[in-house]
C-alpha cells in the first residue's frame, strides 16, 4: 500500500495519472464482464513495456475511488483490485485495500486467500454504478463492437489440419516449459478427446491441474483466432465438468498458443473474456 499512499488521484498531468485515466475504462469493462486482468495483459493493452509501472497507476485509481466514496457517502469497491498476478491469481499491492492485516492473510493457505479475494471481486462485479464513476471524471466507457468478426468466426470453415498446425502442436506437446510447466511431464497428450465430442490440441496433467493448449499456426486468419479464443473458453468449461464428473479436483487452465501475434483488434476481446494467449511460439 506504500505506493497507493504516495499516488495522487487521476485528475492530474503526471504520466501515471494520464495512464490511470486510460486504465479506469478498461477496468470498468472488466468489471462488467466479471473478469480480472493480469498485470502483464493490462500493461500490454496500455502499451506499457514494464507492468511494474502499473503500481502508481492503480494506486492513483485507488485514491480516486476512495475520495469519490467519501464524496458520495457510499461504499465503492476497489476496482483496481481486478488487476491480478497471473501466477497467484491475487492482487499485488492492491490487496491492502480490503485486507487490513496482510501478514495474517499471507499465512492462510492459497485456497483460503483466493476465496477471500473472490468474495471481494464479487462486490466489484455486482456494483452497478461504474458508468457513473466514469462520468464523474469525464471518461467514456470503452465502445467495442465485434459483431462482424464474431459472425466471420461463426461461419468459418477450416480446410483440415495442415502441416504447420501439426508441427506447432507437436512442438508444444514436447515442450511444456512453453506453458511454464515442468519438462518432465512431456509429452502432452495430443487430440485429447472430451465427452462433448471436442478434442483439445494438447493436454498436460500436472498433479491436480489439467492444462490445455489450443494452437494456431501463422496461417490462421483473424476469424480462426477468434474461434480459438472461444474454443479456450469452451474447453475450460468442459474440462471442469469432466473433472467434476470423475470426482477430481476442478483445476483447469486452457491457453491459446500462437506461432504469430494476436492482432491488436483482438487484444481487448481476449482480456475481456479472460483468455490467456502465448505469442510467437516457434520451434527452435
Amino acid at each position: 500500500m506504500q505506493t497507493a499512499r504516495i499516488a495522487e488521484p487521476i485528475t492530474g498531468d503526471k504520466l501515471y495519472q494520464v495512464r490511470a485515466r486510460s486504465t479506469l475504462p478498461i477496468l470498468v469493462r472488466q468489471a462488467y464482464s466479471a473478469t480480472p486482468i493480469s498485470y502483464g495483459d493490462l500493461a500490454a493493452e496500455l502499451e506499457m513495456s514494464n507492468p511494474r509501472n502499473l503500481n502508481y497507476v492503480l494506486g492513483s485509481i485507488g485514491q480516486t475511488i476512495k475520495t469519490l466514496a467519501e464524496k458520495w457517502k457510499e461504499g465503492i469497491p476497489p476496482i483496481q483490485c481486478l488487476v491480478i498476478n497471473k501466477n497467484t491469481g491475487l492482487p499485488g499491492e492492491g490487496i491492502g485495500w480490503f485486507i487490513t492485516d496482510k501478514a495474517d492473510f499471507r499465512k492462510l493457505p492459497k485456497k483460503q486467500q483466493r476465496l477471500l479475494v473472490e468474495a471481494e471481486l464479487r462486490k466489484i462485479f455486482s456494483y452497478r454504478k461504474w458508468l457513473d464513476v466514469l462520468r464523474e471524471f469525464g471518461l467514456q466507457p470503452m465502445e467495442l463492437s465485434y459483431s462482424g468478426i464474431l459472425a466471420s468466426a461463426a461461419n468459418y470453415k477450416g480446410s483440415g489440419e495442415g502441416d504447420s498446425h501439426k508441427q506447432l502442436k507437436s512442438y508444444v506437446s514436447n515442450n511444456p516449459n512453453i506453458l511454464n510447466l515442468p519438462r518432465k511431464i512431456a509429452p502432452g497428450q495430443t487430440e485429447f478427446a472430451l465427452p462433448s465430442g471436442d478434442s483439445v490440441d494438447v493436454l498436460f496433467i500436472n498433479k491436480d491441474e489439467w492444462i490445455g493448449a489450443e494452437v494456431k499456426s501463422a496461417i490462421s486468419t483473424e476469424a480462426d483466432l477468434v474461434r480459438g479464443i472461444f474454443q479456450c473458453i469452451k474447453y475450460r468449461a468442459v474440462i471442469e465438468a469432466y473433472q467434476a464428473s470423475m470426482n477430481l479436483a476442478q483445476s483447469v487452465r486452457v491457453v491459446l498458443v500462437l506461432s504469430g501475434v494476436l492482432p491488436p483488434a483482438l487484444v481487448a476481446l481476449k482480456n475481456m473474456l479472460g483468455v490467456e494467449v502465448l505469442e510467437n511460439i516457434k520451434k527452435k
